[in-house]
């Protein structure tokens, strides 16, 4: 047997003092992505933006964000997550301050953009940073599933709390909300939060930014747009396009004397199934969340803010679902039937969203409420199970790697089960109905007036798209669950294996 040289240090009071510190950015920047929800209407009346520049005003954020995580993920193991965070705590309170007072769709889309590289900078620097501060297994199992709860839940917090203020202030409160928590980053980060880097990492490979961006955000973008547009020729070409640059992306890394994702981090036996699966814990959320959103406002007839504040309640169980997970892992539950048990959940929510009928208000915060619960606990574990395997070096592009999946995971649930939906929903519309109606639920309910009777269909018809697609969704999910049980039958991590799987020859 090999032992492991160098214990786990066990955590302290500064250490669970830092992950508060962090955690309120990371909240901050996981609202960031809903927090326009309520104020687009606000921001158009004020600034008077064209059709385009609202859309930019919206996406660019997260555009922005997916492009370049993987960039920051591994300029922080060259340069220090510290360092880094703390770079991208000051980029994100001065766009937030300038997109708060911003006097024109440009100035806030300049704004929005910054907003996204500074996301980018602040996501995998936290969980970087959370695999140096807590080297105990036991502890960082943890301090991950808040980390995932966190992020899950900002979410769904930052439509409500732009409901919120937009309500009783104007539309930038909305940005300016994000200053406190990035000054108490930039007090208190430098004398809690320790410094980390690969002093080996050599010299950052700037050919591989361009290309991880041209992979991304075509791809990205392509399967964000097909739920509302349709396999429009435009975004298949976009994701054609991005995975031929992805191709390149991946020979570059292969070949490069020092590339920004080391092929060395997949040779861990549990890295690459947590990406994998992690995507398709992503896809399940942002699937099920493309047609929940709407049944609620849309079928249900509830206001935007209505909507809002019962879309939080599914959330209240995600605060136990990771703690439960971590629980039943550290007593001896082997983790790939945490997975795979959490798969099953996540199956079973769109199971019971498959049963709603047009008045299942409460069937469906149920189902959402299980799909939360299951998607909470492979997500914790899963990216427990991948900073676990990766080495505290590469910490930052490992964590990337795992947003990035995420990011990918979640556009191509929208466009999948989006595309399911929408079908069934055409299909059941009939063909006498106007071609407004024929598109989507809100067209149809905008001339309802006009043709009586509309209306009622076209909710049973959203209704039974959304059953197709929940449908789908639980078959999906059901056999992630049985890939969960194959792949991750035999990983351990490296501190669960003392470090067996580097050392020695049958771990390469």
């Amino acid at each position: 047997m090999t032992t492991n040289p160098n214990p786990p240090v066990r955590a302290g009071r500064r250490e669970w003092t830092a992950l508060g510190v962090l955690m309120l950015p990371l909240l901050l920047v996981s609202m960031d992505v809903s927090v326009l929800y309520f104020a687009i209407p606000a921001i158009s009346a004020d600034l008077e933006p064209t059709g385009t520049q609202q859309l930019w005003i919206f996406d660019i954020y997260a555009f922005v964000l997916a492009g370049l995580l993987m960039t920051m993920g591994s300029l922080g193991d060259r340069i220090g997550h510290r360092r880094l965070l703390l770079i991208g705590a000051a980029a994100f309170g001065t766009a937030s301050l300038v997109a708060a007072y911003a006097n024109s769709a440009e100035m806030l889309i300049a704004a929005r953009a910054v907003l996204g590289i500074g996301g980018a900078t602040l996501m995998p620097s936290t969980m970087a940073m959370l695999r140096t501060m807590f080297t105990d297994p036991a502890q960082r199992a943890k301090a991950i599933g808040m980390w995932s709860g966190v992020m899950t839940a900002g979410i769904a917090l930052g439509s409500v709390m732009s409901g919120v203020l937009v309500e009783y202030f104007w539309w930038g409160s909305v940005f300016l909300v994000n200053l406190p928590a990035m000054a108490l980053l930039l007090a208190l980060g430098p004398a809690l939060l320790p410094e980390s880097k690969n002093p080996s990492s050599g010299r950052f490979d700037w050919l591989s930014v361009p290309l991880s961006m041209a992979a991304v955000l075509p791809v990205i973008y392509g399967l964000k747009e097909i739920p509302s547009n349709g396999w429009n020729v435009r975004y298949v070409v976009a994701i054609t396009v991005g995975l031929l640059f992805a191709t390149l992306f991946v020979h570059r890394q292969r070949t490069a004397a020092a590339p920004m994702i080391s092929p060395a981090l997949f040779r861990g036996r549990g890295f690459a199934p947590s990406v994998g699966l992690n995507l398709l814990s992503a896809f399940g959320v942002m699937g099920s969340a493309y047609f929940t959103t709407q049944y609620i406002q849309s079928v249900l007839d509830k206001s935007a803010l209505e909507a809002a504040l019962w879309a939080l309640l599914p959330s209240v169980p995600i605060g136990a679902a990771a703690p439960i997970a971590t629980q039943l892992v550290q007593k001896g539950v082997n983790r790939a039937h945490v997975v795979t048990a959490g798969f099953v959940i996540t199956a079973s929510g769109f199971g019971l969203l498959a049963l709603a009928g047009t008045d299942s208000m409460v069937l469906v915060l149920v189902a959402c409420g299980v799909l939360a619960v299951g998607s909470v606990t492979v997500m914790s574990q899963i990216m427990d199970l991948a900073m676990g395997t990766a080495p505290v070096e590469r910490a930052g592009a490992a964590s990337s790697l795992m947003e990035t999946g995420a990011e990918f995971g979640g556009a191509l649930g929208m466009a999948v089960l989006g595309s399911i939906g929408t079908a069934i929903y055409q299909h059941e519309i009939p063909a006498s109905a106007p071609d407004a109606a024929h598109e989507t639920l809100g067209g149809a309910l905008a001339i309802a007036d006009q043709v009586p009777g509309l209306a009622a269909v076209a909710r049973e018809a959203f209704t039974s798209g959304m059953q197709g697609a929940a449908i789908a969704g639980a078959l999906l999910l059901a056999g992630a669950a049985g890939l969960a049980a194959v792949t991750l039958r035999q990983v351990r991590t490296h501190e669960n294996a003392g470090q067996a799987d580097q050392l020695s020859p049958s771990g390469v």
